[in-house]
Formats: C-alpha cells, sequence, structure tokens
C-alpha cells in the first residue's frame, strides 16, 4: 500500500506529464494558419524569408514567425498580433488579415502598402491598436472601422486617403489616439468626435478641411479628455470661439496654416493647462492679449504674419 505522500506525488507527476503532452500537441487554428500563409504568399511581402515553416505560431523546434505573436485560447492557438513594419512591403493591403478574428494589434507601418483598407476591417471586433501610417494607402477610411470599440488607438497618418473622416469613429467608446495627419481630407470635421470620452489626441493636420472651430465644439460638454489638438495646414474660416476654454484639459493647439480670421482670441488663455499655442499663418488681428503674458504654463506662442 503506497503511503499518502507517494500517491499524491505520483499523482502530481501524470497530471504535469499531461499538461506537458497538451501544451506539445496544442495547434494553431487552421483558419490563422491559412491567413498568414496567404499573407506569406503575398507578391512583395519581404519578411517572408524569416517565416519558416507552415505554422506561424511555431512547430516543433521552429519558433514562432518574426512579428507574430499568439496565445493559447482551449485546446488551440490563435494569432494576438501581427506586427511587421519598416521592411518594404510592397503591394495592396492584404486581405487576408481580416481573418484572424483573434487580432488585438495590428501594425504594418512604413511599408509601402497601396489601395484601399478593405470594410472585411469591421470583422477584426478585438483589435485595440491599428498602425498603417507611413504607407501609400488610398480610397476612403472605411467606416467600417466604427465597428471595431474595442479600438484605443487608430494611426492613419502619412498616406493618400481621401474623401470625408467617417462619422462612424465616433463610435468607438475607447478611442484614444486619433491620427489622420497628412492625408487627402476633405469636408468638415465630424463635431460627434466630440462625444469621444477618452480621445486625448486628434490630428488631422496637412489635409484640405473645411469648417470652422464653432462648428466642431458645437457639442456641450465636447472632447472632455483632449490634450493635444492638431488642426493646422487645412482651410479652416472664422474665428475662434469662446466656448473653446471649456476643452479645460487642453495642453497643445496647432492652428497654424489656416485661414482663420479676427481679433487674436483670448478664450485660449484661460485653458488652465495650455503648454503650446500656435496660431500663425492665419489672418488674425487686433493686440495679443495680456492674459498670455501671465499664463503659468504656456510655453509657446505663435502668433506671427498678417497680425496688426
Amino acid at each position: 500500500m503506497l503511503r499518502p505522500g507517494v500517491s499524491t506525488g505520483f499523482s502530481s507527476i501524470i497530471l504535469l506529464f499531461c499538461l506537458l503532452s497538451v501544451s506539445v500537441h496544442c495547434k494553431t487554428l487552421k483558419r490563422d494558419v491559412k491567413a498568414l500563409n496567404e499573407i506569406k504568399a503575398s507578391l512583395g511581402w519581404r519578411v517572408v524569408y524569416a517565416w519558416v515553416g507552415d505554422d506561424p505560431c511555431g512547430d516543433g523546434d521552429l519558433p514562432a514567425w518574426s512579428g507574430v505573436t499568439c496565445s493559447t485560447q482551449g485546446d488551440y492557438r490563435v494569432v494576438t498580433e501581427l506586427e511587421v513594419y519598416a521592411v518594404s512591403i510592397v503591394g495592396p493591403f492584404p486581405t487576408a488579415v481580416t481573418n484572424l478574428l483573434d487580432l488585438t494589434r495590428l501594425d504594418l507601418h512604413n511599408n509601402k502598402l497601396t489601395g484601399p483598407i478593405p470594410p472585411q476591417i469591421g470583422r477584426l471586433k478585438r483589435l485595440k491598436i491599428i498602425n498603417l501610417r507611413w504607407n501609400k494607402l488610398q480610397d476612403v477610411i472605411p467606416p467600417e472601422i466604427g465597428e471595431l470599440k474595442k479600438l484605443t488607438h487608430l494611426y492613419l497618418s502619412f498616406n493618400s486617403f481621401k474623401g470625408e473622416i467617417p462619422r462612424e469613429l465616433a463610435n468607438l467608446p475607447e478611442l484614444q489616439h486619433l491620427h489622420l495627419h497628412q492625408n487627402r481630407l476633405i469636408g468638415r470635421i465630424p463635431p460627434e468626435l466630440g462625444s469621444l470620452q477618452n480621445l486625448r489626441h486628434l490630428d488631422v493636420g496637412d489635409n484640405h478641411l473645411v469648417g470652422t472651430i464653432r462648428e466642431l465644439i458645437r457639442i456641450d460638454g465636447c472632447f472632455p479628455a483632449l490634450r493635444n489638438l492638431y488642426l493646422n495646414n487645412n482651410y479652416l474660416t472664422g474665428g475662434i470661439p469662446t466656448q473653446l476654454e471649456n476643452l479645460t484639459n487642453l495642453e497643445i493647439l496647432h492652428l497654424s496654416y489656416n485661414k482663420m480670421s479676427g481679433i487674436v482670441p483670448f478664450g485660449p488663455a484661460h485653458i488652465s493647462k495650455l503648454t503650446y499655442l500656435y496660431l500663425d499663418h492665419n489672418q488674425f488681428s487686433g493686440r495679443i492679449p495680456d492674459a498670455f503674458y501671465k499664463h503659468p504654463y504656456l510655453k509657446e506662442l505663435y502668433i506671427e504674419r498678417k497680425c496688426i
């Protein structure tokens, strides 16, 4: 008859053996294997030299593919992150990416991707971060991105997107960073974006946007968490309304190179946390309010050119 301690130890060994067996034989979900191999076969994906084997999560002695992160869910491994950037990827955005339904991070920035983002991007309900900046992507920003309720960071700057900013982006309750800088976007900035309670950084500079600041902040209590607002290098008109001082968390306000006019606004001087204010290359007139000289945190203030 075995002593209790021996029995317990023997059971622990068996349990450990079973756990090891499960981990060894845990297979990557066929859906993800198929999707990554389609991407691997795509023209111009020069990263494939480091993608050895057929299983992107690794198989036997073969490691996981470079830039691919997997996790275990039940009896299978799934791809949760795809980070393949700055490797001169050439060609259209790979639609097979939209079959990686457990993806939380998609980072393909600083490549040479062309064409549109497919509307199927809306299938990736677990995405938190999309980084596609510094590519050559075109067409409109798909409104289906507004279906990604867990998205916190959206980086689409330095591409060639055209059309208007989708109002559907206001349906992203967790969004903190929205970067649309240097594209070919037109129309007005959707004021619905002001309803995003967690939005801290909004950059739509270097586009072809029109409208006024008053239209953007017309919703009561808008942009409650906004810290950085970049609207520079567009075609915005009108003046700066006093309501702007209601953006109490604002630290950076960049309005340079627009067609704004009116007296030098005093509203921004009442934003207690404001640190950087750029109003240059507009058509403001009048004297600089004394409140700017007494502001406790203001480090840089540009109001040059065409000021009287």
